[in-house]
């Protein structure tokens, strides 16, 4: 079963991308490994824009509800059935489906698995080219050429760096390939910034700790800040530690990786910053249109008083003769 699902895997997810990046390499005159991977992570994260777009929303939107979400856990601290229930109102107030996030995650992550796959294939078995080629496509001469000569493929980026080498290795330091994984490892912090909800609590996990010692309930809120700012600081000290024990490619592949996506997100959240700001315009002219309404309502009221009051004391006037 388990050698099945490989199977279907690699035919399904592996071979397209596999064959994707091969043409692009194919395309590129002389042939250049790491501009393959720059040019194919730019399109694969092209290909996902609409998938992005909608996790960036969802994220957005969590963030900006942060200053609800603390009030309703602070109100309902001692029931949490009331504070789950009043937090699904504030969602459904929002239009947010907090499973969507996980669910645009679980179907980018057999891309990821994929293209470290092909990555692998590339640098460790380019014997197996043909086995993963498509058909039409080993009918193109340049590819003709890489699957009968595979050792004359071109494993550099720009003649600088051998892309299948480790930053760390047995024969010793390469100074590009640590650069690279470090570039990946930060632009991975500024992503986690870009996209972690906002939090005006600058409390430590010491002081929750301390305040729970003494029997003071924590704020989920403040619990769930805390933990967000450990791992932005956390996880790209792992990335670092593993892009530096991988071929270069990988951390070459997550350095565009991160800057597409840190450029995909700024250009979203403007678009929706200048989308709010039109709104909050369209708001304050009809405001602005009720309060000149009302104001033309006024002097017609007030002679309707005029006029009641005058037929009032006419009348009391009549009785009285």
């Amino acid at each position: 079963i388990y050698n099945g699902l490989m199977n279907m895997f690699d035919v399904v997810i592996v071979q397209p991308i596999f064959n994707l990046l091969m043409a692009i390499y194919a395309l590129i005159p002389g042939g250049d490994f790491g501009v393959s991977v720059v040019l194919f992570t730019i399109i694969v994260r092209f290909l996902l824009w609409p998938l992005v777009k909608k996790q960036l929303h969802q994220a957005k939107a969590m963030r900006k509800i942060q200053p609800e979400l603390a009030k309703i856990n602070k109100k309902y601290k001692s029931n949490p059935q009331m504070r789950a229930m009043a937090m699904m109102d504030v969602y459904k107030k929002h239009n947010i489906k907090p499973m969507s996030s996980i669910l645009v995650l679980l179907i980018q992550l057999p891309v990821l698995i994929a293209i470290y796959r092909v990555v692998q294939i590339f640098v460790m078995q380019r014997s197996e080219l043909a086995k993963y080629t498509y058909d039409f496509m080993e009918q193109w001469e340049p590819v003709k050429n890489l699957i009968a000569h595979p050792d004359h493929f071109n494993q550099n980026f720009l003649g600088l760096m051998d892309l299948t080498k480790q930053a760390l290795s047995s024969s010793g330091v390469s100074i590009g390939l640590l650069i690279l994984a470090l570039v990946a490892a930060v632009l991975q912090y500024l992503l986690s910034k870009q996209m972690s909800p906002s939090s005006d609590s600058k409390k430590r996990l010491r002081d929750v700790l301390m305040e729970a010692g003494d029997g003071k309930n924590a704020d989920q809120t403040e619990v769930n800040a805390i933990v967000t700012r450990k791992m932005m600081k956390i996880m790209p000290m792992f990335m670092f530690l593993i892009m530096i024990s991988l071929p270069g490619a990988l951390a070459l592949y997550m350095a565009t990786s991160n800057i597409a996506a840190y450029i995909q997100n700024a250009i979203i959240l403007k678009q929706d910053g200048a989308e709010m700001q039109q709104i909050a315009g369209e708001k304050r002219s009809s405001k602005s249109t009720s309060k000149s309404t009302g104001s033309a309502k006024k002097p017609k009221a007030a002679s309707q008083r005029a006029a009641t009051a005058t037929e009032a004391n006419i009348t009391r006037i009549k009785a009285k003769d």
